[in-house]
């Protein structure tokens, strides 16, 4: 058996458990198995990294940063797009199809001793987040790596991430998302979110909502903690287009940076870069040592965020972004307008069953001129017939396509007529994995073909 069979048979093996939106506020089950494993995540220093959006791509600049510094670095980030070994990367590569083959020779005794006890208990066995967080611990500490950059799967206090001790705590911008789990005010949620904060940690945060930074301060203080703000003691200071990016500047929390170049559109990016920066200046020198400036630039150069306003098409343009909740998608809007040069934009749309579609569609309509209906490949996609009435009750007309691929053909055809026009294929990670793909097989880099 080849290693990349030995790799996705531990895959299979995973999906055959309770799936990735099967959650439970029980910690306490991965702590049990890390034990067994002689607790592998404290061989590390950790950056530990939660919010509503902006996670994922802070989590990556925030390893490049460090690995430009010359540590070995681990990265868990969730979900994948195209294949599962994505979540885990090492010194900024997937890991081998090896490495997660032999942990998991290493982890499955200890997992089966897990479910023994929890089932004699009358409780759930271990679920597929719980061992792919254990798999992450296991692989980061054979690697060995320095640090590992951890990205919270939900929520924060009760996530099997949170077994892991931050050395720094990172906060993406908190906003309404998974109300169902967290709490239905920002208030309730950042609560939830403040628990990965550690005694004696650093605290690097966007801005927030005068409630969630309310909540952050308070539990900074009660685990003696420092906390920054962006905004406060950190910030972007400027910001302009550039070819394949932009230049920002950085008021970091121990330097100033000016005029460096950031290969990922969108202003919130530049947003997640001066956080990304303020985390590492936190890790590195205590928040009292500015980055080197070759560091910096080669680390912020390097950085990538598949799936988040990634060019993959051209004549016609065609820009993939994830965009999954109304935040998201605002963001997304707005970086149409202020990254690219175009008159009119399609919009090739699917939404996962237990997302907010119509806030979603609320925020990207105004920004789109035309739009294409579908579905995800996945058994909680919505259906691309009702995405379209919601479409319709917004006073907007959508033309609905059974699946990604002929919505984009009929995306790219309707842009081909005018150089004017460009796609974006939002709305879902699953989606966004699905474009990745579906772009790379057809070459959509080489332009349209009638």
């Amino acid at each position: 058996m080849s290693d990349r069979e030995r790799a996705d048979l531990v895959y299979e093996k995973l999906l055959r458990r309770a799936g990735e939106r099967w959650v439970q506020p029980r910690k306490e089950r991965v702590a049990r198995i890390l034990t067994l494993l002689d607790d592998p995540q404290r061989t590390y220093r950790v950056v530990h990294i939660t919010g509503t959006n902006g996670k994922t791509s802070t989590a990556r600049i925030i390893e490049s940063l460090l690995r430009a510094h010359g540590l070995r670095t681990g990265l868990f980030t969730s979900p994948h797009l195209k294949r599962f070994t994505e979540r885990i990367m090492i010194d900024g590569e997937p890991v081998a199809d090896a490495a997660v083959a032999d942990a998991w020779e290493e982890i499955e005794p200890f997992a089966d001793i897990v479910d023994a006890e929890l089932e004699a208990a009358g409780d759930e066995p271990l679920t597929f987040f719980e061992l792919l967080t254990v798999l992450a611990f296991v692989a980061a500490s054979d690697a060995p790596v320095d640090v590992l950059v951890l990205e919270v799967g939900m929520g924060g206090s009760w996530d099997s991430t949170n077994t892991a001790d931050g050395d720094v705590a990172v906060f993406a911008p908190i906003d309404l998302d998974h109300a169902d789990r967290l709490g239905d005010t920002i208030a309730a949620i950042a609560e939830v979110k403040a628990g990965i904060i550690k005694d004696g940690a650093a605290v690097v945060s966007a801005q927030q909502p005068a409630e969630a930074a309310e909540v952050l301060r308070r539990v900074a203080a009660e685990k003696d903690a420092s906390i920054a703000f962006e905004g406060e003691q950190f910030g972007l200071s400027a910001q302009k287009l550039a070819v394949g990016g932009q230049l920002i500047s950085v008021r970091g929390l121990a330097g100033e940076y000016a005029d460096e170049y950031l290969p990922l559109y969108g202003a919130h990016q530049g947003h997640n870069a001066a956080l990304a920066i303020a985390a590492v200046e936190s890790l590195i020198g205590g928040a009292t040592q500015a980055i080197a400036g070759d560091i910096l630039t080669d680390g912020l150069q390097d950085a990538t965020s598949p799936g988040r306003l990634q060019l993959v098409g051209i004549a016609p343009t065609v820009v993939v972004d994830a965009a999954h909740n109304p935040h998201g998608a605002a963001a997304l809007a707005q970086s149409l307008d202020d990254s690219f040069d175009f008159d009119e934009w399609g919009l090739v749309v699917g939404v996962l069953g237990d997302k907010d579609a119509d806030g979603i569609l609320e925020r990207l309509l105004p920004a789109v001129a035309e739009v294409f209906t579908t579905a995800p490949e996945s058994d909680r996609a919505a259906d691309a017939d009702g995405l379209a009435d919601l479409v319709e009750a917004r006073g907007r007309r959508a033309s609905v396509h059974p699946s990604l691929a002929e919505a984009a053909d009929a995306a790219r055809e309707w842009a081909s007529a005018s150089d004017r026009r460009a796609v974006v294929i939002a709305g879902s990670v699953v989606l966004a994995g699905e474009a990745l793909l579906l772009a790379e097989d057809e070459d959509w880099k080489s332009g349209w073909r009638s």
